[in-house]
């Protein structure tokens, strides 16, 4: 197969429609996955797809190449990527989503699960090798049939929620795959809910479904400052991670969000490891350790995260994207609905959720930033700076995902995408005067070996 070598990503496959993905990519990508599975004891396979306006063409020639394959192929049609998770949770151990995620509406991709596993790093590159030299392995006993999901992981997430008293939301699902099913489930635990935007589009009329850009929750702001709600939810477009807003207007980030699911976590989990990445605030280790767990720090990526998990038997983790991963009374994957639900079981305690959200522990921050580079060159320069981080204490510097300087009063960190040729980099004080001197600090160092480093906030 001719193949674009730039879509196999470090977590995921992922490209443009129709010039790198297409859906003779998609079979071929079904023949590979399907032989792997096979040859590894899986003989089925689930399939879902997200709101994208290629997905059924791509959904559909990605169950051939399976079938051509052997594989039983479970069609669960158009759902979220954590309810395809959930069927290959309880249906089968192994399942494909056709998603371009967060990405602008021509993209779109695949996310998968091997054997109970998301696949991701040497596994990925072993499909391209598979479908580079067309040494799949094809046979007869091929199947497909479908079956709909969405009232049995509604069913499960309704019985294991339970909300102190009713609380009035506005949900903005971005016109993404999660307006089909969000909603429904979140008046279903208890929610007085006001709808923006719940209409599967895949053109995205209204705004991009990525709530981690604070663009794309104006519209809740506004539908929060001119109605009774509480509070706000924000959905991406396959529906795994979540956005918080207050009534006031103030966006509650994830590595905020640990810190209350840590704690709640904890009562029922004493001594627990709770995982989050290098991206997160320098504020949620202590809370962590406060609550009586121990804290974790790890590297960025859905798939890495997941893995270290299993690994350590952790019942929390949680990426400053928004993915956050429940082991504790859930499967382990990320569902944005279900962190939801999580978080105003929670917030459902106190009489007032802003009063709540708003109190835990916070700094001056920057956005995700990013400069731009050739591609390849983001690891060489992390390399680079790993040689020179030679910071006097008491900054303490850790280099298991980039370079990350932690002071008594904030941190800096530079670290390579794995998914763009951008390096990614995020800076914290616990007052203004700190994320200002450590910002220069860390800009100072990087320009030692990329002079021309701009830098913007990240677009996804």
């Amino acid at each position: 197969m001719q193949l674009s070598p730039s879509i196999f990503k470090a977590y995921d496959i992922r490209g443009i429609v129709p010039s790198t993905i297409n859906e003779d990519v998609a079979r071929g990508l079904g023949r590979a996955f399907g032989t792997m599975a096979m040859q590894q004891g899986e003989r089925t396979v689930a399939v879902g797809r997200d709101g994208r306006l290629s997905g059924p063409g791509l959904a559909d020639a990605l169950m051939a190449g399976l079938q051509d394959a052997g594989v039983a192929v479970i069609d669960v049609g158009m759902v979220t990527t954590p309810m395809l998770y959930f069927a290959a949770s309880t249906l089968c151990n192994s399942g494909i989503q056709v998603t371009g995620s967060h990405n602008p509406k021509d993209y779109n991709g695949f996310k998968m699960v091997l054997g109970g596993r998301a696949i991701y790093g040497d596994d990925i590159q072993s499909l391209r090798r598979t479908m580079e030299l067309d040494s799949w392995v094809l046979q007869s006993g091929g199947s497909r049939r479908s079956v709909d999901v969405l009232a049995d992981y509604t069913a499960r997430i309704v019985g294991d929620i339970q909300l102190a008293r009713p609380i009035k939301i506005v949900v903005d699902c971005g016109n993404g795959i999660a307006g089909a099913s969000a909603p429904a489930i979140l008046r279903a635990i208890g929610c007085e809910v006001t709808e923006l935007f719940s209409e599967v589009d895949g053109n995205f009329p209204n705004h991009h479904p990525d709530p981690s850009k604070p663009e794309n929750l104006r519209d809740l702001m506004a539908a929060l400052k001119s109605g009774d709600a509480e509070l706000g939810l924000a959905f991406d477009g396959d529906g795994d991670r979540l956005g918080i807003v207050t009534k006031d207007g103030n966006n509650i980030y994830p590595d905020r969000q640990m810190m209350l699911f840590a704690q709640d976590v904890l009562s029922r989990v004493p001594g627990g490891t709770i995982l989050f990445d290098v991206k997160c605030s320098q504020r949620l280790a202590p809370t962590i350790e406060a609550a009586g767990g121990k804290a974790l720090m790890f590297k960025t990526g859905h798939s890495l995260i997941k893995a270290k998990m299993r690994e350590i038997n952790s019942p929390l983790g949680g990426e400053m994207s928004g993915h956050i991963f429940f082991k504790e009374r859930w499967y382990g994957f990320d569902d944005g609905t279900y962190a939801g639900c999580r978080l105003l079981e929670i917030v459902s305690r106190a009489p007032d959720a802003g009063v709540l959200l708003n109190a835990l522990p916070t700094s001056f921050s920057t956005p995700e930033l990013n400069v731009q580079c050739a591609e390849g060159e983001p690891h060489s320069v992390v390399e680079q700076l790993v040689a020179k981080a030679a910071f006097a204490l008491p900054a303490v510097v850790n280099t298991i995902d980039g370079v990350r300087v932690d002071w008594p009063d904030g941190f800096g960190l530079i670290r390579a995408s794995n998914t763009t040729p951008v390096l990614v980099l995020r800076f914290e004080g616990h007052t203004a005067a700190a994320l200002e001197r450590i910002q220069a600090d860390m800009l100072a160092l990087l320009r030692q070996v990329k002079p021309d480093a701009h830098f913007s906030e990240a677009a996804h």
